[in-house]
């Protein structure tokens, strides 16, 4: 699918506070089905009648473009070399109805960029993220500096994490890492590809139990999503799983976090 620019977008009459509305999707490590999430999740809130975008964060291996099928023609490296500005990044994707803004796929060429202009290009998401309702910020695994740097522009951040003891232990040291940078950042889960709602929440409370034990914080449980074989077709066919498979388990799972996150507002 041939992506298409998105127009100019003003923003809002009503400034919203630094990074309140920009949800980011971060794990400690990668295969636990962030960037899915983050797809499906951005999908949710479209649905639910939310003006939505979509912004790859994952400098070093960016794929949001290729799981939902997207020949964008331009992207962040574009961006990241002044050529174009943010918001000209931006491609609309008609069968979601959100908006998206790229990576570059195939390339670790943006994982290295400076700080000051990851700082930049931060104060550049804040300000076109007064045009939304949510920005879904899909970050990279793990806690390097361009994954913090990029996270501090977050209002929340929903860490995904799964049963596996290395996906937990560093869902924690993310965790870690960022009360220690952010103190007081909201903070929550998500136990992704769980057996049952019931194993998710002992997955929570196992992670839960460390934080509070060894971080003194209690961060909430957003949702579980419970193991789908759904979910492989959709990303096989590069199709969001709320166009292709919209009454599985996985899809009611998203649009119950969405409930409970636009509950909130």
């Amino acid at each position: 699918m041939t992506a298409t620019p998105v127009p100019t977008l003003a923003p809002r009459p009503t400034q919203r506070a630094k990074g309140r509305n920009v949800l980011a999707v971060a794990s400690g490590k990668g295969g636990v089905g962030k960037t899915w999430f983050s797809i499906t999740l951005t999908h949710a809130l479209a649905r639910a009648n939310q003006r939505v975008l979509l912004f790859d964060g994952d400098l070093g291996l960016a794929n949001v473009d290729i799981q939902l099928g997207l020949m964008p023609k331009y992207d962040l490296g574009s961006v990241v070399t002044g050529r174009l500005t943010l918001n000209q990044a931006a491609v609309n994707y008609p069968e979601g109805g959100f908006d998206v803004i790229a990576g570059r796929s195939g390339s670790g060429s943006l994982a290295n960029i400076p700080l000051s202009r990851l700082q930049l290009l931060g104060d550049d998401l804040n300000l076109l993220a007064c045009a939304y309702d949510r920005v879904v910020l899909d970050l990279g695994a793990g806690v390097e500096k361009t994954v913090r740097a990029l996270s501090n522009n977050a209002g929340t951040i929903l860490v995904v994490t799964t049963d596996e003891p290395t996906s937990l232990t560093d869902a924690y040291a993310f965790i870690k890492v960022t009360l220690m940078e952010r103190p007081g950042t909201d903070i929550r889960v998500v136990v992704n590809m769980a057996n049952s709602t019931r194993e998710g929440e002992r997955i929570y409370n196992t992670l839960l139990k460390a934080c509070e034990g060894f971080l003194k914080s209690s961060p909430p449980l957003a949702g579980v999503i419970r193991r789908d074989l759904k979910v492989r077709e959709a990303i096989r066919n590069q199709s969001p799983l709320l166009t292709r498979s919209p009454n599985s388990e996985a899809a009611a799972d998203v649009e119950a976090i969405v409930d409970k996150l636009l509950g909130g507002r």
